[in-house]
């Protein structure tokens, strides 16, 4: 899993977004050290989107897919039919 907060890997402590440790600057590099590792899928949450409702991590997100390798599932900021289309 990558969760993305301001475009940075992180993991917040117990949900708590004033305690959240960042493991990288570049979220794709992180995607591909987990393919060669062999992953197939990949959990993305937006923590940005979740808190504020928008997608706020998109671009984030659409370079990860776009460089392909794996099965991405999304989460986060997904309110819409329209939403979900993009």
């Amino acid at each position: 899993a990558i969760d993305l907060r301001g475009g940075q890997v992180v993991r917040l402590t117990q949900g708590d977004y004033d305690r959240m440790t960042v493991y990288g600057q570049d979220p794709c590099a992180q995607a591909r050290s987990f393919v060669a590792a062999g992953a197939k899928n990949l959990h993305v949450v937006d923590l940005d989107g979740a808190k504020d409702g928008t997608l706020s991590n998109y671009d984030t997100i659409a370079a990860l897919a776009k460089q392909g390798g794996l099965y991405i599932e999304v989460g986060g900021g997904i309110n819409t039919l329209e939403d979900f289309d993009r």
